[in-house]
């Protein structure tokens, strides 16, 4: 993005573009190839499953768009440096009152016009299934003024490259370093994200995050996206 348009753009969306245009060089070099299915969101609140440091890559690649992420990934070399430079919306789940905090920072951002992408898997898995979402920081989409988009994100490498279960989503004990080594090692990498646009109904958030936990999971299953079993 050039620098006077960015001094133009109000500095959320400048931020994301930069995210934007970065991820897009990062997965170049990760020899990452992503395709969509379904409407791509420009505003509003986006709730996704999680598989990998990779999501935040192929989303942004996609879409301009702020993220919130659990405190430990501001530490984590190279990405807690993009993160933290791209407005990414921190959040330490240990304390209920940190959740408040960032509540009203989600409900701000989304304000100004902007694409929030939520995790809230609040950790990512083989993507075997969509794991149950928690639901403390949905309390802001039950009072939602803003569209809002679900999508289910899938991993797929070459059969005699392994399963991307192992080698490509990031999970449990996995560590950084080596795990990335090892992507970068693969000759390829497919991503898929499928996009819905959701009509919220009124519910408290514990009802909510069951309906979108079970629209995420039928959207994996419509679409076929059952990369990393």
């Amino acid at each position: 993005v050039n620098v006077v348009c960015q001094r133009r753009l109000p500095m959320t969306k400048a931020r994301a573009l930069w995210l934007q245009q970065a991820c897009r060089r990062v997965l170049r070099i990760l020899s990452v190839d992503v395709k969509t299915r379904g409407p791509i969101p420009l505003r509003g609140l986006l709730v996704c499953n999680h598989l990998s440091y990779l999501d935040i890559l192929v989303i942004s690649s996609v879409t301009p768009a702020v993220f919130v992420a659990e405190s430990e990934v501001r530490r984590w070399p190279v990405f807690g440096w993009f993160a933290s430079l791209s407005g990414t919306l921190f959040v330490d789940r240990s304390r209920r009152s940190d959740v408040g905090r960032l509540n009203g920072e989600l409900t701000g951002t989304l304000d100004e016009g902007a694409l929030v992408v939520l995790f809230p898997e609040g950790t990512s898995s083989d993507g075997r299934s969509v794991l149950p979402f928690k639901s403390s920081l949905l309390e802001p989409v039950t009072r939602l003024r803003h569209p809002l988009t679900l999508a289910c994100l899938g991993y797929g490498l070459a059969e005699s490259e392994g399963s991307p279960g192992e080698e490509v989503c990031y999970w449990g004990d996995m560590t950084l370093v080596p795990h990335l080594m090892n992507l970068l090692s693969k000759p390829g990498v497919d991503a898929t994200v499928a996009f819905t646009s959701y009509e919220q109904p009124g519910a408290c958030r514990k009802e909510l995050a069951r309906q979108l936990h079970q629209e995420v999971s039928r959207l994996k299953a419509v679409d076929g996206i059952a990369f990393t079993a």
